[in-house]
């Protein structure tokens, strides 16, 4: 059975599937890739110089003691030292030889669960090796290599893996910090029963592992950002009266046949339906500001991880409400793609949209830009709706440039990662309660973020500064259930 390395916290997975992996490998003295899907050239520097250095201490120790135990015997006239330094010189040889020529077929494999994880949160990786070969192999070491952040190399060791045969394991990878973070090769080293000699061969594909930031349940607010005749789930018609307004479109099979257009019909040879209806989604838009300047301080505690987060809070909450979202940074990339003005398009699955955005903002990072000009030609291009904007330090231009990005309709909330609101940052709360306050007169909704604030808390705080009769534009934040 296998045994993990005490280094590594692994275990046993019985009954594993191979999904994908580091691929079939064959060669002279250990593996060597053959191909396949996802699997590349293995990296095997096969021949007899290679197979000599991988000679261990305990062989290379044997050879030089038969080395000199033949040395002495020479001078000394000793024939049976003589003996005994052939032989002692002759082991580690025919170790080498007997590794080198036996040749193992072994297919190894990786499965990632899942391959979406948050920020401190555990994934689990399982291991197979299967020996296609009709030879027993003699002692192997799996290792897989992965980053530093995500915890110790994991190794195991196979005794002896019969022909047919497979062995199966696992490890558990964990990261406080998001990003992507690649998982391989796998990596194999065979041994002889005596450990005189050992040889390392790698697969070469590898996994990913996505680590995105932590996502906070937020509480149901009243928020704006509706399309006009969708507030109360109502649907805008498109065709209003008479034919020139009709819309008309391919006739499905199950459409009313008391809806079919004549002229349209008429018009293009094929049968056409009228579209009375069209759904309009409420939108979005979430505005990160990732100016590196705006921001101080590194680590998972650092404020621009807490607005990255916070990003993806609100991302997962709106499109749970049935929102058309889109991701805008200060650099003026809007995720989803420009299609639809950015937003994503009716017919998209919330899963697939979260899954877009939330493997941006495992990856985004500080940007050198100074001002939001891209970010305001980008809001501005995505049309009116609720807009929700997590900025960090700003200036009086920069102020300036914000105030003026709030959407014409709609709601629009600031949350603000002042320098001045953390450890080690200067002082200058006065400042940035002036900053706030012109931000609310120019009709957002804005609040500080100081260490170690909920997310939760800022977001129902925001939904009664809206709701406030004396608040700074007398509007609620609309129907939200």
């Amino acid at each position: 059975m296998p045994q993990p390395d005490p280094a590594a916290d692994t275990d046993a997975v019985p009954g594993a599937h191979r999904t994908g992996g580091a691929g079939e490998t064959e060669g002279p003295g250990g593996p060597r890739e053959t191909g396949g899907a996802g699997e590349g050239e293995g990296r095997d520097a096969s021949g007899p110089w290679a197979a000599l250095s991988g000679l261990t201490t305990r062989g290379r120790s044997f050879l030089a003691a038969g080395v000199a135990a033949a040395i002495c015997a020479y001078v000394l006239g000793q024939s049976d030292l003589l003996r005994v330094g052939l032989l002692l010189s002759a082991l580690p040889l025919i170790c080498v030889i007997v590794l080198y020529r036996t040749r193992y077929r072994v297919a190894g494999s990786r499965r990632l669960t899942p391959h979406r994880v948050s920020a401190g949160t555990e994934a689990r990786v399982h291991l197979r090796v299967d020996n296609v070969s009709r030879l027993p192999t003699g002692l192997l070491m799996l290792q897989d290599h992965v980053p530093y952040v995500l915890g110790p190399r994991p190794r195991f060791v196979l005794d002896r893996v019969e022909a047919g045969g497979r062995r199966e394991v696992s490890y558990r990878v964990r990261s406080d910090l998001r990003g992507r973070y690649p998982l391989g090769p796998l990596q194999l080293r065979l041994t002889d029963p005596f450990g005189m000699c050992e040889l390392t061969r790698s697969f070469s594909a590898f996994d990913l592992l996505t680590v995105v930031p932590r996502v906070e349940a937020l509480p149901p607010v009243r928020l704006t950002g509706e399309s006009p005749g969708h507030g109360e789930g109502r649907q805008r018609a498109l065709a209003l009266s008479g034919d020139d307004d009709v819309i008309p479109r391919v006739y499905r099979h199950g459409d009313d046949l008391r809806r079919v257009h004549w002229r349209s019909t008429a018009r293009y040879g094929e049968l056409m339906v009228r579209r009375e209806e069209q759904p309009q989604r409420p939108r979005c838009t979430v505005l990160l500001d990732t100016r590196s300047i705006a921001y101080e301080g590194v680590g998972p505690d650092a404020p621009f991880e807490w607005a990255v987060s916070g990003a993806a809070s609100v991302v997962m909450h709106i499109l749970e409400r049935g929102f058309s979202v889109r991701l805008v940074t200060d650099t003026g990339e809007a995720v989803p793609g420009a299609g639809g003005g950015g937003f994503a398009s009716h017919g998209a699955e919330a899963a697939d949209v979260a899954g877009v955005l939330m493997d941006m903002l495992a990856e985004v990072d500080h940007s050198d830009g100074t001002g939001f000009s891209a970010a305001r030609d980008a809001v501005r291009g995505g049309g009116d709706g609720l807009l929700v904007a997590f900025l960090g330090g700003l200036d009086e231009e920069r102020l300036t440039a914000v105030a003026r990005m709030r959407p014409r309709t709609g709601a629009a909330v600031a949350l603000v990662l002042d320098p001045s609101l953390w450890p080690d940052g200067p002082a200058r709360g006065g400042a940035v309660e002036d900053r706030l306050r012109r931000l609310r007169e120019a009709g957002w909704t804005a609040l500080a973020v100081p260490q170690g604030a909920e997310l939760a808390e800022l977001w129902q705080l925001a939904d009664q500064q809206r709701a406030e009769p004396s608040g700074p534009t007398g509007q609620g934040f609309g129907a939200w259930s």
